[in-house]
């Protein structure tokens, strides 16, 4: 029973909050890292405030941005593998973040001891498993451009309750191509369309509008056609010619009705043959053995 009372006035948002027994309190400036690739997965980041990036080096150097991190998630849960590995990225912050440090037997203590607490990280694994198979799906179905969309409504935290647009970390173009699988240009091209439809809004820093939605939800972009931006450049020079075209094909058109007059004739007696023949095809012959062989 008295176990039982415990779990039931454990507060995991409070256990998170504060450092302790196995828990530490950090602080990290932009740039820094929580953990790099190669290091032993000892411990759990919670992240308190700020944003935070994971980011993975191929064996020629290359860097790929994988996901970014927002209050209130968990880094680095990978270290609650049965076996003690290597850290397979690197996480690290992209503004000033605090964090809880969890090591890697308190968090396994806390896990069997509280179920308020297994329930609680168990929520965050979910909601992150989705997560992966819609990067996925977005990944593998959607246009560069939809990705670009959705990543930065994510980017955003989108969807918090009385937030009509919100800032986005500091990002380059580089590695939102990275992110949604495509080249710096066409990053650039979808980011000056978006600016010039008024979806996203740029003064030193990278604001998302709801009207962003659009593009992931309905797939339109204002106007309900995705090549409509360049309609309003083109509309109003050929707006005063389509007159002048209707005038001079006005005579044309019973002259061309005339020399087509009797053509009509021969394509229905064409129609009419070909469906006779469609009607009455026979089966082909079967194929003979080649006895010589």
């Amino acid at each position: 029973m008295k176990n039982w009372a415990k779990n039931m006035t454990f507060d995991p948002v409070a256990f998170l909050a504060k450092a302790g027994f196995g828990r530490q309190q950090i602080e990290l400036q932009p740039k820094e890292t929580f953990f790099s690739q190669g290091d032993s997965a000892e411990a759990i980041f919670y992240l308190e405030s700020g944003r935070a990036k994971l980011t993975v080096v191929s064996e020629r150097g290359k860097e790929a941005t994988i996901t970014f991190y927002s209050p209130g998630d968990f880094i680095g849960e990978g270290a609650l593998t049965g076996i003690v590995g290597p850290c397979m990225a690197t996480a690290s912050a992209v503004n000033t973040c605090t964090a809880i440090k969890i090591m890697r037997d308190e968090m396994v203590r806390v896990m069997h001891d509280d179920p308020q607490f297994s329930d609680f990280f168990m929520k965050f694994l979910l909601a992150k498993s989705i997560r992966t198979q819609a990067d996925l799906v977005d990944q593998l179905f959607n246009s560069s451009e939809k990705r670009l969309a959705r990543v930065l409504l994510l980017m955003a935290e989108f969807g918090k309750p009385d937030e009509r647009a919100t800032y986005i970390p500091p990002v380059s173009q580089e590695t939102l191509a990275e992110m949604i699988g495509t080249t710096r240009s066409r990053v650039s091209f979808f980011m000056n369309r978006f600016r010039a439809l008024g979806l996203i809004s740029y003064n030193g820093r990278i604001q998302v509008h709801k009207a962003l939605l659009n593009v992931v939800l309905l797939d339109q972009l204002p106007g309900h056609n995705a090549q409509r931006p360049a309609l309003p450049v083109i509309g109003p020079i050929l707006k005063p010619i389509i007159p002048i075209v209707e005038v001079l094909l006005k005579p044309v058109v019973p002259i061309l009705a005339t020399i087509l007059k009797p053509v009509k004739p021969i394509v229905g007696a064409i129609k009419r043959k070909l469906a006779m023949v469609e009607e009455t095809v026979l089966p082909s012959e079967p194929v003979k053995p080649d006895l010589e062989a």
